[in-house]
């Protein structure tokens, strides 16, 4: 269509040439100052970098040989000690000092310590570590101190889409920000822990943002970075949270002095319903969850025997 007859169809169409310019303009300066930068300002004095040092024996086979060690002028006694060093991040959760990382970052860690985003450094001792959510909490050795701390959101609450943050140490070039959006709820068979309930995050996520924060548009924690997708190694776009919900109760188990989380247990294995279980049963859409198997005197077990025994 020519030009002059494109003007005249949308005028007819009870459009004029302002409206027209309309759909392009110059952004306003209020517009081009919209920024993540509070939220940044408020969250990232509470996230630490977490360095962890452990010391495991050098051995060298052919060290344990006294004729080899004396024939080329070795010191006496096997092998060497190296230091292995493992870097990640944290989030500061109670003014005490009390810090929320990934066990993975700390397991069999000789010594602990953590950098503020101010630089200062502090040495930090082991709370309560939980393998099962890949969870650990860590004491800084300065009680005397109160440091910023980061409020839970209710990670029940978030949605598909949603816009978070993640901040941490990645590769360990210093506090580092990216911003995305939840891109799924409750996946399962990450391959992290046996912890199957992870918040799914475009925002990119690599090595050494495990522990660091995972943040709302209003600078609360709604999960504790732990993993990534990757064939390469850095971020393609699937990085996993543990929810903050869940992060609760661990910390929570550590306020008190526990040295073990503390959960409730239903003594039941579920499986997921799948379409060909769905087909067989009847039902229109393969949804909810199959009980596959009851454990032996467990509160599954109990609560089915007094069902039977009402009915």
């Amino acid at each position: 269509m020519r030009p002059v007859h494109l003007i005249a169809v949308l005028f007819a169409a009870g459009l004029s040439t302002s409206t027209i310019a309309q759909e392009r303009r110059v952004p306003t300066q209020s517009e081009l100052r919209l920024s993540y930068a509070p939220v940044v300002q408020h969250v990232a004095p509470a996230v630490v970098n977490v360095y962890a040092a452990k010391v495991v024996q050098n051995r060298n086979p052919l060290l344990d040989d006294p004729i080899f060690r004396r024939f080329f002028g070795v010191p006496g006694g096997p092998g060497g000690n190296q230091v292995q060093r493992s870097l990640g991040s944290g989030v500061i959760v109670d003014a005490g000092g009390l810090i929320v990382t990934n066990n993975h970052v700390i397991e069999g860690a000789d010594e602990v310590k953590v950098s503020l985003a101010d630089k200062r450094e502090f040495e930090a001792i082991l709370v309560l570590k939980d393998p099962r959510t890949d969870l650990a909490i860590l004491r800084v050795k300065d009680g005397h101190e109160r440091f910023p701390v980061l409020d839970f959101a209710d990670s029940d609450a978030l949605q598909v889409g949603d816009l978070v943050l993640a901040i941490g140490n990645p590769f360990g070039v210093g506090q580092t920000v990216t911003h995305g959006i939840v891109s799924a709820l409750a996946r399962t068979q990450v391959g992290v822990s046996d912890y199957q309930f992870f918040i799914q995050t475009d925002a990119a996520i690599n090595p050494g943002n495990s522990g660091g924060a995972l943040v709302d548009m209003t600078g609360k924690l709604v999960g504790i970075n732990t993993a990534i997708f990757s064939r390469s190694g850095g971020s393609q776009g699937v990085g996993f949270a543990i929810p903050a919900n869940m992060v609760k109760v661990v910390v929570a188990s550590a306020k008190t002095g526990g040295k073990a989380v503390a959960r409730p247990w239903l003594g039941a294995k579920l499986q997921a319903v799948t379409a060909d279980i769905a087909d067989s049963m009847g039902l229109k859409r393969p949804s909810g969850a199959l009980i596959a198997n009851v454990a032996p005197d467990s509160p599954a077990q109990h609560s089915r025997l007094a069902h039977l025994t009402d009915a």
